[in-house]
């Protein structure tokens, strides 16, 4: 993996192409302007914690989950993830943290970073088994096209 590739792919995009190829290159345009910006104002780790943040707000689990795993390999330690997940709480509240937030896949993979670590895991280590654990081949977080 490249240094600044993240290590989930934008493969949702691929269903836009499916639906309209004149969408497709819109919303891809769009893509390269938010993420594929050379000379971003603010850093990478941050706008994926930011986005993390707000997919959870719109209780978009998966996107979360996805946007975590992105905010590992940019280098965010688990004391981020930590405050990042109070935060969820304060803003969100317990109950909806206890029956949503607990139990999902996005809560998974933080306590999975944060016990590995504990372990004395490397974070490249961590990262390998967050991707075979919550990358594209889990239904949970993988954005391609499911198939029956």
């Amino acid at each position: 993996m490249k240094k600044n590739s993240p290590p989930l792919k934008p493969s949702a995009l691929v269903n836009f192409r499916k639906t309209d190829s004149q969408l497709s290159n819109i919303i891809g345009n769009f893509w390269k302007l938010v993420w594929g910006n050379d000379n971003p104002i603010i850093d990478q780790k941050t706008k994926y914690l930011l986005s993390l943040s707000n997919a959870v707000g719109g209780g978009r689990y998966r996107q979360a989950t996805r946007e975590l795993v992105k905010a590992y390999a940019a280098g965010t330690t688990v004391g981020e993830f930590d405050e990042l997940f109070s935060l969820f709480v304060w803003n969100q509240g317990a109950g909806h943290f206890a029956s949503e937030i607990g139990p999902s896949q996005l809560f998974a993979a933080y306590q999975l970073i944060k016990s590995q670590e504990e372990q004395g895991n490397s974070r490249e280590n961590v990262m390998g088994n967050l991707l075979r654990n919550f990358g594209e081949d889990n239904p949970d977080v993988g954005t391609r096209e499911q198939t029956a």
